[in-house]
């Protein structure tokens, strides 16, 4: 076991040697050795190993073996020292084996050596990305848990950060043909961080590449399995992917599979869904998502029955008047409860599908429906008017800062507007009205905040503008802007069951 003193000695003798440097195995080889000594030698020789490495090929393994030793040695220090000269080793055919080295110290509880390993993996991914990729990808494969879940956040989070030249088209595919191998077997938050990933890559901004997303989303949604209402997991699925799928949506990337899947599958068992998550008013959730699916819906082929799918599920939240007594007041003890929120989203879905169907309504045989359909429309109106009065009414007398709490902030839409006066939106369910945060987190359906999409602008959606009459005259003017998708996962709960993986050092 060498001394500091050999230590140098050997080291000036290499150093000394300049192109001769290859001839002095046996010093080179006292240097390696220096990894059983004290604390002072295994910190110098974290220092000299990596120097000299390129000089002695033949003992390529004894050398990057030794530095590994010192990437686990119980002292903080020397650990990170070797750690941060690991890239040092990345030279031809090792570097994929550095970089699967380097993403199994992703698991380290000390953040300076954590920070050290991203810093490692950033040098060595600008010396070569489809190396890199390889060992990433080899320990999100077969690596154990917290190496596969710091290893997708990794490329979560430091693909954005790389320029062009590193990650050309090339390595864009590798990307995704690797993606497509974890997408076979992933829970709900692995799938969300890999749409993430795939979405940022510059390929997959194209039609076509957003075309490529869809069906991956698609795939993974499985919609070609019966729906299940009455598993939680069947749910969370549908909802994680379709939140996925909304912002990739376009006038040319249609959401046709998605939206005859909803109404084939999922509005008829809309009463009894599961929800995956304590407090979520799962049907609104599903509803909104519909709504926003439906601009871009493309040709379907079974349209009418869908369409009357969809606008007997709008009937059962739009009563009839209560039958009036003789004496003039209602029949009924209990006034109709009146969801907006649902049949906002329904009618609007409806207004969307509607259109490729213009006679649905207004065919002669339809007459009657549409009659009826009329009626629960201006009964629907007047009820609005109700609670837009006895909003006023509540806000009567406010003014500046009271005006500006939480309290006194209400909303309509499911599309929720950037700039909310007041008065002018609600949103109501049951037989009163309950409030909103504006614009950021709907409390009535106890869905996750919502995040502004990333990424370049999408087509801009078409605006529905609501009807205008007798009933709609004092609603004011109703600003309906463009916004992001309901996105976004819990995580920890996951739809997929990954198989068994070896554990242990895989160095």
């Amino acid at each position: 076991m060498p001394t500091v003193e050999e230590l140098y000695r050997n080291y000036g003798i290499l150093a000394d040697a300049t192109e001769q440097v290859g001839q002095h195995k046996d010093a080179y080889q006292v240097i390696l050795d220096g990894v059983k000594g004290g604390t002072k030698e295994k910190r110098l020789a974290a220092q000299f190993i990596p120097k000299f490495f390129k000089h002695f090929p033949e003992l390529a393994d004894s050398a990057i073996n030794a530095q590994l030793d010192l990437c686990e040695d119980e002292d903080v220090s020397i650990r990170r020292q070797a750690i941060k000269e690991l890239p040092q080793f990345a030279t031809g055919e090792n570097l994929p084996r550095v970089a699967d080295i380097l993403t199994q110290l992703l698991q380290t509880d000390d953040s300076a050596e954590f920070n050290l390993v991203n810093n490692a993996l950033l040098s060595i991914f600008k010396m070569d990305a489809k190396g890199t990729l390889g060992g990433l990808f080899s320990q999100i494969l077969q690596g154990e848990d917290i190496v596969r879940e710091r290893a997708i956040k990794f490329l979560s989070t430091k693909l954005k950060t790389l320029p062009d030249e590193v990650l050309t088209k090339e390595v864009e595919e590798l990307i995704l043909t690797e993606s497509k191998k974890v997408l076979e077997d992933v829970t709900g938050e692995e799938f969300v961080l890999f749409m993430k990933i795939l979405s940022g890559l510059k390929s997959l901004q194209t039609v076509s590449g957003r075309q490529q997303l869809v069906e991956l989303v698609a795939e993974q949604a499985d919609l070609e399995q019966t729906f299940n209402p009455s598993d939680p997991d069947c749910v969370d699925r549908l909802l994680q992917c379709t939140r996925q799928a909304v912002p990739l949506f376009s006038k040319n990337v249609h959401s046709t599979r998605f939206v005859t899947y909803f109404c084939e599958q999922v509005l008829p068992n809309l009463g009894t869904l599961t929800t995956p998550v304590e407090g979520l008013d799962i049907q609104l959730e599903v509803l909104k998502l519909l709504a926003e699916m439906s601009s871009f819906c493309g040709d379907m082929e079974k349209l009418e029955t869908n369409l009357r799918k969809l606008f007997d599920k709008l009937l059962e939240y739009m009563p009839l008047p209560p039958e009036e007594a003789e004496n003039g007041e209602n029949a009924g003890n209990e006034e109709p409860k009146l969801q907006f929120s649902y049949v906002e989203c329904l009618l609007y879905s409806f207004h969307q599908l509607g259109r490729k169907l213009p006679d649905f309504l207004t065919a002669k045989l339809n007459a009657e429906k549409l009659k009826d359909f009329k009626i629960r429309l201006q009964y629907f109106a007047r009820g609005l008017q109700v609670y837009i009065r006895q909003l006023r009414l509540a806000l009567q007398g406010k003014t500046g800062e009271a005006l500006k709490t939480e309290e006194s902030t209400v909303t309509l839409s499911w599309k929720p507007v950037q700039k909310v006066e007041i008065g002018m939106f609600l949103n109501c369910s049951s037989s009163y009205c309950y409030r909103q945060k504006r614009a950021s987190e709907d409390t009535t359906s106890g869905s996750p905040p919502k995040k502004s999409s990333a990424g370049p602008k999408r087509d801009a959606r078409q605006i529905y503008n609501p009807p205008s009459g007798k009933y709609s005259s004092n609603l004011g003017n109703f600003n309906y802007e463009q916004r992001g998708a309901f996105r976004g996962s819990r995580g920890g709960r996951g739809w997929g069951t990954r198989g068994n993986r070896s554990r242990g050092r895989l160095y």
